[in-house]
C-alpha cells in the first residue's frame, strides 16, 4: 500500500471495494468474492489502465498433487472467485491480476 501511495503513476486505488457474486463449487450457493485491491495507473505509454488484483499464496492459487483435501478445496473455491472476477472485468473493460509472493518478493532474479 506504501509503494501505491507513494508511485506517482499510480493515479488511484482502493481496498476491497467491490464485491463480485459467484457460485460457490462446493455448496453450490451464491457467495461474494472481495478483490483485494482496484488500481489506476499510468503506463509506460502514458495511457490509463484499470486492474483488479487479487494477492494470494502461491499455495491456494495453484493445484498440485499430493495436495490434502482442504487445500484443493480452497484451491477450487479460488478458481471459481476468479472466473466470476475474470468475467466481471471482461465487462467493465478492466484487466484482472492474481499476484503471489513470487510476484511480491521478485526482484532481478532473486527473491528477498
Amino acid at each position: 500500500m506504501t509503494f501505491l501511495d507513494t508511485n506517482e503513476n499510480i493515479l488511484q486505488w482502493v481496498s476491497e471495494s467491490i464485491r463480485i457474486p459467484y457460485r460457490h463449487p462446493l455448496t453450490g450457493k451464491m457467495a461474494n468474492y472481495v478483490p483485494d485491491f482496484l488500481i489506476t495507473y499510468r503506463t509506460k505509454n502514458n495511457t490509463m489502465r484499470a486492474e483488479l488484483i487479487e494477492i494470494k499464496p502461491k499455495g491456494q492459487s495453484v493445484l498440485k498433487e499430493g495436495m490434502k483435501p482442504k487445500e484443493r478445496a480452497v484451491v477450487a473455491i479460488n478458481y471459481a472467485k476468479w472466473a466470476a472476477a475474470q468475467v466481471f472485468c471482461k465487462n467493465q473493460g478492466i484487466a484482472f491480476r492474481i499476484l503471489t509472493e513470487d510476484d511480491l518478493w521478485h526482484q532481478g532474479g532473486t527473491k528477498r
